[in-house]
């Protein structure tokens, strides 16, 4: 099917006379994760893993993607034309690189426009300068050739209580607008979904997994729109929104907006979060200020009123992970159990907790092999049967109005092999090494990387991902501006900010293995040397320590083990009928 795809596409080429066309993962806001009707470069290779970018020329066909899909991409692309390409692997150019030894000096290299951000078409014609390249972005031809593409949602706008946010929308834009008048900036042109959905208190369901509404926001110093589909707005959320301060206008009226503002004015916006399109609405003359979102650090530094509604949501969502482990133990060998049955299984129970939503993210519940690969995803074709021996690696999330969680929990199913044990031991003690650490005002995550894969690196072991990512409140599960990954960023922790520890160890055929918990930044002792922090566990659930090889921890290992399985205990029983508290003391007894 996809090779047809590709002749369509290659048709539609020849007819524009374009050498090349480039479909990244990607919508209109530049969003990590995208709604079925963006997926263009999933229905043009196959491959549905959630990063990768696709390059058709006349007599070949790429698709690149990251580490966490290789085994999964190679899968899905077989027999479609396409040809995997390894990102960040020796041997692999970029599609750039790619670009520029296949293309003759002055090609023409199409892209939709409509998805790909300014700051993407900009790093394209810089990097292959040498030939020259002219862009043709007025077309989405995968969307031309897209044969029943998906419709938009329809879903409404919900608006959060400040009870929920700790900060009403009005406020945010108070601060918002003091940072415009540092900057010299008249407006703030937005297009990141989740953004728009922290600064004006609202969330949506046009995203599956990210309850994000899709809009644009431009806000000056005496108005501020949200420009969305208005069919999504009632009359409840019309009043909540005008008394915050913000007026609402059809979603495609924005380029309309931007192109009659006056050419005397400036704008501050992220090249790299705005798509070509609307960029290239702004008048010539408008003096561009280009910044990171100005609401990307406010967001991911969150308040204390976040921070007390997300412990709320990492305890409901313990106990939801504890009932499905205790169904698991209690059923498994009774009846057949696939990995699709496990996921459905713990939504159940995560629907029954208080204030659930939704899931945060597609369920991992990735059973022996099937681990080893890091993103992946059960299906009718590949839906393994649970079995009384191995290891059973599950990483799940759920969307509570008290926030967002993501946890990663590998269990043994029964016996595990001493090289199972040892992995797993390796990556417990990189995750213990790096939650437990203290480290100065100042630090990013790049600087404190190290500490989780240094256990591991002894051993001649590695995992080919960053280490955490910062999770959004009731927003998306990955969120920036901080991170902790061999990556450089110069992004500094500060505290409030929440992130994600998971280390990991993955091999091909055998087994996968992840440790995540979601940890808080908070202020630590401050000497001569300065103020220094630490991280505050947030995630409560159980590890397992039939997986560990004791003899390989250290006595401090030991004893953060058993102290964190306690407090696990001690958190989560208060919720739980006898006969699951029972099991779960068990779960968490001394080693």
């Amino acid at each position: 099917m996809t090779t047809n795809r590709l002749e369509a596409l290659r048709n539609l080429m020849k007819e524009r006379g374009l050498d090349a066309y480039i479909e990244p993962t990607s919508d209109p806001h530049q969003s990590e994760y995208v709604a079925d009707h963006y997926k263009g470069r999933a229905y043009l290779t196959g491959f549905t893993g959630s990063a990768g970018t696709a390059v058709v020329t006349m007599d070949e066909a790429i698709l690149w993607t990251d580490g966490r899909y290789f085994i999964q991409a190679e899968n899905q692309i077989r027999d479609t034309g396409f040809v995997l390409y390894k990102m960040n692997t020796p041997g692999y150019p970029t599609y750039k690189q790619w670009l520029l030894e296949k293309l003759n000096k002055g090609a023409t290299i199409g892209l939709n426009g409509k998805i790909v951000s300014q700051g993407f078409v900009e790093s394209v014609l810089d990097d292959l300068d040498k030939i020259e390249p002219m862009i043709y972005d007025g077309e989405d031809l995968v969307g031309i050739i897209w044969e029943n593409r998906p419709e938009l949602s329809k879903n409404k706008l919900m608006c959060l209580d400040v009870k929920y946010t700790g900060e009403s929308a009005k406020d945010k834009l108070i601060q918002i607008r003091e940072e415009m008048k540092g900057l010299g900036a008249d407006y703030f042109l937005l297009g990141s979904l989740d953004d728009i959905a922290w600064l004006y208190n609202i969330r949506g369901g046009d995203v599956k997994y990210n309850p994000v509404v899709m809009s644009y926001a431009l806000i000056s110093h005496e108005t501020a729109i949200l420009y969305l589909d208005m069919d999504k707005l009632d009359d409840e959320a019309a009043i909540f929104l005008g008394e915050q301060g913000i007026k609402c206008r059809q979603y495609d009226l924005v380029a309309d907006d931007i192109a009659s503002i006056s050419k005397d004015r400036s704008i501050v916006l992220d090249k790299e979060r705005i798509n070509r399109w609307l960029f290239s609405s702004i008048p010539e003359g408008c003096t561009i200020i280009e910044k990171p979102n100005l609401t990307t650090l406010p967001k991911g530094v969150k308040n204390k009123t976040e921070i007390e509604n997300q412990r709320l949501a990492y305890v409901k969502d313990g106990v939801a992970l504890t009932k499905f482990f205790h169904w698991l133990h209690n059923n498994l060998g009774k009846t057949e159990i696939t990995e699709m049955d496990a996921s459905d299984q713990l939504l159940q129970f995560r629907k029954g907790m208080e204030d659930f939503i939704e899931p945060s993210f597609e369920t991992i519940a990735a059973y022996g092999p099937n681990a080893a690969m890091m993103h992946y995803s059960a299906t009718e074709d590949n839906n393994a049967v649970l079995g009384k021996e191995g290891l059973f690696l599950l990483d799940s999330g759920g969307q509570y109005l008290n926030g967002t969680t993501d946890i990663t929990r590998t269990i043994a199913l029964g016996d595990v092999t001493q090289e199972e044990k040892r992995d797993f031991t390796l990556v417990l003690k990189g995750h213990i090494n790096l939650i437990s650490a203290r480290f100065l005002q100042g630090s990013s995550g790049h600087a404190l990387d190290v500490l989780a894969r240094h256990p591991l690196w002894m051993e001649g072991e590695d995992y080919k991902s960053g280490t955490g990512h910062g999770v959004g409140y009731l927003l998306n599960v990955h969120e920036g501006p901080h991170r902790i990954a061999p990556m450089p960023n110069s992004v500094a922790l500060e505290p409030g900010m929440v992130v994600t520890i998971e280390p990991g160890i993955y091999k091909e055929k055998k087994h996968g293995i992840r440790t995540e918990n979601v940890v808080v930044v908070k202020e630590d002792i401050k000497t001569d040397s300065g103020q220094f922090y630490g991280f505050d566990m947030l995630s409560w659930c159980y590890i397992d320590t039939k997986c560990v090889d004791k003899e390989l921890l250290t006595p401090n290992e030991a004893e953060w083990l058993n102290n964190y399985n306690n407090n696990v205990y001690e958190k989560l029983s208060p919720h739980l009928d006898e006969d699951v508290k029972d099991w779960l003391r068990e779960k968490t007894r001394e080693i």
